[in-house]
């Protein structure tokens, strides 16, 4: 059967972008769809604008230091309406080159929805069809609301970026990476930022250590934490939202930020109705090799829920391409990725946290909590936190975590240390850098904690 492509794309984020210039590249016909704008989440509303006001943020305490340093400098105020009107022309310049790099490499662009009519066919909105060999869902997702009344009266991220103007006091409800994340900037940007968290601590899943040591510095920066609370009443009230918590607090705000998780844009696509399975939370399932229960159809990325993070998306539509078009059967290695949050202060984080290390063999827990140099001078208390997670019975590092400035340009270099598969003995015996807060990753001496 003759086909119209050869690889037919839906989604133009990361990982869609990837795979379908990889594959035009090699010679090979490739259409791609995408009914938003070019660059998907992390581009268009994600990691990019986001730390683009992370940096915005984060003035008023360098010129706090400056201050302290001798220099004669003021804040003023902060001028949203040109911030954003910046932030969106960046934007534009960043879409338009995924745009341009995509046909440049030979894809046919469709700036429209497309669903999956059977195993060959996509359906784009105008009611066209398209057929080809293989088909990749590369959709991404999206930031969830809670059922309950009233929820629309709050945002979710993907609006942040559009505001009419800053609010003077908003509530963050949810503690993940995203929530914390938001409410450092909002917090950096001179809003009065609260936080309603159903557990007893920020940011589950990372090192207990870590998240305790953030959550104390950011109370220490203005942020209100609200644990063991959740919604259970909002309404327009004042001017403003009310909102009740379940631990009796109800407060007014001007604004209301969703930060409850997100959830793979699976919706409406056609994809059950061809045979292609989802798991409970509504992400596809694929093997090994991105292929779905039907064998022309593959997904990668946010949309099958393994790693959600741009660069793990690139890195799964470099293997399936390799597999695919290139007759190279190539798995994605999961094991050892490094992530950043970007929280105030920011954390970097590769293998296993301290909880995980436990449950799985005997290990010796380094680390040091230390004012650095710069804000020491400066008279901020604030510490930075390094931590290194080592097999007693391998001397092998099994995790590194730091907390503090520059963390995350940090944590990839040490990323590539535990890639190797780096011992504590290889930390030691490399000469420290100094004065640099990252020579503290090779003088931990003395275990802290040993955990059998």
């Amino acid at each position: 059967m003759e086909f119209d492509y050869d690889l037919f794309v839906i989604g133009g984020g990361s990982g869609g972008v990837r795979a379908a210039r990889l594959t035009a590249q090699d010679g090979h016909k490739v259409a791609l769809a995408e009914e938003s704008r070019m660059g998907g989440t992390c581009v268009i509303r994600g990691c990019v604008p986001k730390k683009l006001m992370v940096y915005a943020s984060e003035y008023p305490e360098a010129i706090h230091l400056a201050q302290r340093y001798g220099w004669g400098a003021e804040t003023g105020g902060f001028d949203w309406e040109r911030f954003r009107t910046h932030l969106n022309t960046e934007l534009e310049r960043l879409e338009n080159a995924y745009q341009t790099n995509v046909e440049k490499a030979g894809v046919e662009i469709f700036k429209q929805r497309a669903r999956i009519a059977d195993p060959h066919t996509v359906e784009l909105a105008d009611g066209t069809t398209k057929t080809a060999k293989h088909i990749l869902v590369a959709v991404g997702g999206h930031p969830n609301r809670p059922d309950m009344r009233n929820a629309e009266l709050g945002l979710v991220s993907d609006d942040l970026f559009h505001l009419g103007a800053l609010p003077k006091k908003m509530l963050i409800v949810g503690a993940g990476y995203i929530g914390c994340e938001f409410a450092g900037i909002f917090n950096g940007l001179g809003v009065d930022v609260s936080m309603f968290i159903r557990k007893a601590q920020i940011l589950r899943g990372f090192d207990d250590e870590a998240r305790g040591h953030i959550a104390d510095c950011m109370q220490a920066r203005g942020v209100t934490l609200h644990t063991g609370c959740a919604p259970t009443a909002i309404e327009k009230r004042d001017g403003g939202i009310w909102v009740k918590g379940s631990n009796g607090h109800e407060e007014v705000f001007d604004s209301l930020l969703w930060a409850v998780g997100r959830s793979p844009n699976t919706k409406g696509l056609g994809l059950e109705e061809v045979g292609v399975k989802l798991n409970r939370r509504g992400a596809i399932e694929v093997d090994d090799y991105f292929q779905t229960a039907v064998p022309s159809i593959y997904a990668l990325g946010d949309v099958i829920g393994r790693v959600e993070l741009t660069p793990v998306a690139i890195r799964e539509a470099i293997a399936f391409n390799r597999t695919v078009f290139k007759g190279e059967k190539t798995k994605m290695d999961y094991d050892l990725i490094p992530s950043a949050t970007f929280t105030q202060p920011e954390m970097g984080s590769v293998g296993l946290t301290e909880e995980q290390a436990e449950a799985q063999e005997p290990t010796l827990v380094y680390a040091a909590a230390f004012r650095p140099m710069q804000s020491a001078f400066a008279g901020v208390e604030e510490r930075v936190l390094f931590k290194l997670l080592v097999s007693k019975e391998t001397d092998k590092v099994l995790g590194a975590h730091i907390v503090g400035p520059s963390a995350a340009e940090m944590i990839q270099f040490v990323a590539v240390a535990l890639k190797m598969g780096a011992t504590k003995a290889d930390f030691d015996r490399t000469c420290a850098v100094h004065p640099a807060m990252a020579e503290e990753m090779v003088t931990l001496k003395d275990p802290v904690r040993v955990l059998a």
